[in-house]
């Protein structure tokens, strides 16, 4: 099914263009190595990664801060793990995490294909709850940011998706009628649920492959996206 009239696609980064959990692993991969973290990957990864969104939720909910998010999930997976590491360390390996993490580019599968196709016929946009400090150095390493007309942060909003705000304010950048505007992410309510009650038509990408569409259209690789735009 094709959707009509669209003239302008925007897109959510981490995890939907952006291959955020091999690019995270890796950061912290090399960020142990660093500080002489002693602990084997997979299992704190295994801790880490439902620590994390759980973070993320809450710092979209407004619950917690960045500060408090980018402190308290590794102090959260470390005391989970019992393994003793100083605040100091702490503070150290959180810093070091935003530092070296926009160092690694991998894209999900379909992605440069996906831009490829898309920019021949629409403009495209981002909108991302991510931090401003980071968002743009990912897209640059990654060689996709000149696809890109616009880029809207929550941190530049002052919102979080699904919050109106960030909507209005990217499509005002973007110079965008939300009828002729389709959102593509991978999380539902602050990707899908927003960007339509803004009236954005939409494309909910499963990452996790949940297959929970709720009567929106849905794919699980870019490579499809000619199916729709």
């Amino acid at each position: 099914m094709k959707l009509n009239n669209i003239e302008h696609v925007f897109f959510d980064l981490d995890h939907t263009l952006w291959d955020f959990d091999k690019n995270s692993a890796l950061t912290f991969e090399y960020i142990f190595k660093l500080n002489n973290i002693e602990i084997e990957l997979p299992r704190f990864l295994e801790v880490y990664i439902p620590i994390n969104f759980e973070y993320w939720e809450n710092y979209r909910k407004n619950l917690v801060s960045k500060e408090k998010l980018r402190y308290g999930r590794l102090k959260d997976s470390f005391a989970t793990l019992s393994y003793q590491v100083s605040d100091e360390a702490i503070d150290k390996l959180s810093n070091d995490y935003i530092l070296y993490l926009s160092e690694y580019n991998h894209l999900l599968e379909g992605g440069i294909a996906a831009l490829d196709y898309l920019s021949e016929k629409y403009t495209l946009h981002i909108i991302t709850n991510g931090f401003e400090e980071v968002q743009r150095k990912k897209m640059k390493n990654a060689n996709i940011l000149n696809y890109f007309d616009t880029v809207t942060t929550s941190e530049e909003a002052g919102v979080k998706k699904p919050h109106p705000t960030i909507f209005e304010m990217s499509l005002k950048k973007a110079n965008a009628l939300p009828a002729k505007s389709v959102m593509i992410g991978d999380n539902y309510e602050a990707d899908i649920v927003g960007a339509s009650e803004f009236g954005l038509q939409t494309i909910y990408f499963d990452y996790y492959n949940k297959s929970v569409y709720k009567d929106v259209i849905g794919l699980n690789n870019l490579k499809k996206i000619n199916q729709f735009l």
